[in-house]
């Protein structure tokens, strides 16, 4: 979204894109648009056939918008950003790993001892460390290698 003002329509665009993508996979669906934060670009895909758009651990839903970004991006002409989503699974998603973040806190402060999170995927990593940035009380890190990479969460006065 650098320096590409996003009008109704660039944004008809994209989302006719996303329609047609996902139809000539074989799957009914309807593509609405929503704007998070006043400029967070997001196009819910309402449909019976989540399963096979989501995958296991939203492996499919990553693809998908991989592919439906650079078939955007060939057809305006502009790099932009945007996100997919299947039913609000990447929003419910999200609102769980905040929730998870949170509580994992509040755990580290109440017991004044390092707690390690489950392993996670980058994106998933990013979330807790913006969701408790604003946490004086503690401070995160991400440790290990691959895919058993976790986020450590250390109260302040611990370190």
């Amino acid at each position: 979204m650098e320096d590409l003002i996003l009008n109704d329509e660039i944004k008809n665009k994209i989302k006719e894109t996303v329609q047609e993508l996902i139809e000539k996979m074989g799957v009914a669906c309807e593509v609405e648009t929503i704007t998070e934060n006043g400029q967070d670009l997001v196009f819910n895909v309402k449909t019976e056939d989540s399963n096979y758009l989501i995958g296991q651990y939203g492996i499919n839903l990553q693809a998908l918008q991989h592919i439906a970004r650079v078939v955007a991006r060939k057809k305006i002409g502009d790099k932009i950003n945007f996100s997919l989503d299947v039913n609000f699974y990447r929003k419910e998603k999200n609102e769980s790993i905040a929730a998870l973040a949170k509580n994992t806190a509040d755990q580290a402060v109440t017991e004044k001892r390092a707690v390690v999170m489950r392993p996670m995927t980058p994106y998933e990593r990013r979330l807790v460390h913006m969701e408790l940035s604003q946490n004086d009380q503690i401070k995160t890190e991400s440790i290990g290698e691959g895919e058993d990479r976790r986020v450590v969460v250390k109260p302040v006065d611990l370190i």
